[in-house]
């Protein structure tokens, strides 16, 4: 069974479909995964054990009847834990949510179990979504699947390293500043963030209501491409192949180059050789909106994180990790109308960009700028903490502040995930060339 749960999420459901795995088996292997790896507390939350073996079972029926509800019916995958959960602790990695039991399942979970998809269980992740890291002294922090000693990448950190270890097949996230992609690179994983406005955030606990976005942490674009169709309900986005030698790619010359790490940057050159010895068309062009945006960042991120959770942090602001508090409390002296100026700003340079790739159909770049570095060292220096988890989230941020879809793929060196933005609500178009880019990117 274990080489099945290595199985990407479609490939999985496709043998339940033909019969050649049974959900409730496949389920009880997954639990029975859990419970003797050594640092399943730290990765999951919760285990929703009873409520998984009736929804498997009742899986198996419908494979049964020939009456399954979706490509991944009879598929177990894991949840943030910002997720509402009915009857079941939705804390979001912070104390100061402790023992919250909402009454309703968060929207996108319903639209799930709609579509036969069974929720194993709630992970881990950095205190109220807040962190790039995905290091929570407060509750737990997993440690990264490929190295335990080196951050997983967050906020949705136990997501990432629940699917990178074979304990669920997928595993769905949210995405403020990066913390889908920023997991999913760092483990080797597929993560995509979708488009603000596309996925409902009914029922999810907020950051910035304004920038939060939801997308799966898979093993495969045409995962990613199946998770969305769940999740959206009634959605069925299929995967196409599309000559990538007809369409335009774009390198922005900007900040999103500076700084890498050695590793990282001998990567994305080689993907880059990839892609152009394929046929592929890439453009290197300049541009400072990008940089006058991120210029705006904590004008608008940090004040409205703040505010969203001013009354709940200041009742007892001892909770917190403090480098965590001290990003939280960095919006606290923004006055209103440097907020609603740089809103302003920041909706004229979109409509800029927009223009700016018109004539591309995806921009790439790496997906962070440094390798994850090690925990023990986070936790040691504050300073250190707050200066890698501004590096950490550089890349990713652009995407959310331009309000655009992007996706990472993993490439053939570990913790190097390759990124690719597309335009606003083309996540089709946008899964369709990460399908083909991954092909040629794992060859």
């Amino acid at each position: 069974m274990k080489q099945i749960m290595a199985l990407t999420a479609t490939e999985i459901g496709h043998k339940i479909s033909i019969g050649k795995i049974c959900p409730v088996e496949l389920t009880e292997a997954y639990i029975s995964e859990i419970k003797t790896c050594p640092n399943s507390k730290s990765i999951f939350t919760t285990i929703m054990k009873n409520n998984a073996l009736k929804q498997a079972h009742d899986a198996k029926i419908r494979a049964r009847n020939n009456s399954r509800r979706s490509l991944l019916d009879g598929v177990p995958i894991s949840w943030k834990d910002v997720c509402d959960t009915e009857g079941i602790p939705t804390e979001a990695g912070s104390a100061l949510l402790k023992n919250r039991v909402p009454k309703l399942n968060a929207t996108i979970i319903e639209n799930a179990t709609n579509a036969g998809i069974i929720s194993l269980g709630k992970t881990h992740m950095t205190e109220l979504a807040f962190s790039g890291l995905g290091v929570n002294p407060i509750t737990e922090t997993p440690g990264n699947s490929l190295n335990p000693k080196l951050a997983p990448g967050g906020s949705s950190s136990g997501a990432a390293v629940s699917v990178a270890l074979n304990l669920v097949s997928g595993s769905i996230g949210s995405d403020t500043g990066g913390s889908v992609r920023v997991p999913a690179a760092w483990n080797d994983l597929v993560g995509l963030k979708t488009t603000h406005g596309l996925v409902s955030l009914k029922g999810v606990i907020p950051l910035c209501p304004k920038f939060d976005t939801i997308g799966p942490i898979v093993k495969s674009v045409e995962d990613a491409a199946n998770f969305l169709s769940a999740i959206l309900s009634g959605e069925n986005i299929k995967i196409q192949k599309d000559d990538l030698k007809t369409k335009r790619f774009a390198i922005i010359e900007t900040l999103l180059l500076d700084k890498l790490d050695d590793k990282i940057a001998i990567s994305f050159d080689k993907c880059l050789n990839s892609l152009a010895n394929s046929g592929i068309q890439i453009t290197r062009i300049k541009s400072s909106i990008i940089s006058d945006a991120m210029a705006l960042s904590s004008l608008v991120f940090s004040p409205e994180a703040y505010g969203t959770w001013k009354n709940v942090i200041e009742k007892d602001p001892t909770k917190m990790h403090p480098p965590v508090l001290e990003r939280f409390r960095s919006g606290q002296n923004i006055s209103g109308p440097d907020y609603v100026s740089a809103w302003q700003n920041l909706e004229n340079l979109r409509e800029k960009y927009i223009k700016l790739i018109s004539n591309f159909d995806g921009i790439l770049a790496p997906t962070t700028a440094i390798l994850p570095p090690r925990i023990n060292s986070l936790l040691s220096d504050n300073t250190y903490f707050s200066e890698r988890n501004l590096l950490t989230l550089r890349n990713t941020r652009v995407a959310n502040l331009m309000g655009i879809p992007a996706i990472t793929i993993p490439t053939n060196d570990n913790f190097c995930g390759f990124m690719i933005m597309g335009n606003p609500f083309q996540e089709k178009s946008l899964l369709n060339i990460g399908n083909n880019m991954e092909k040629i990117l794992k060859n």
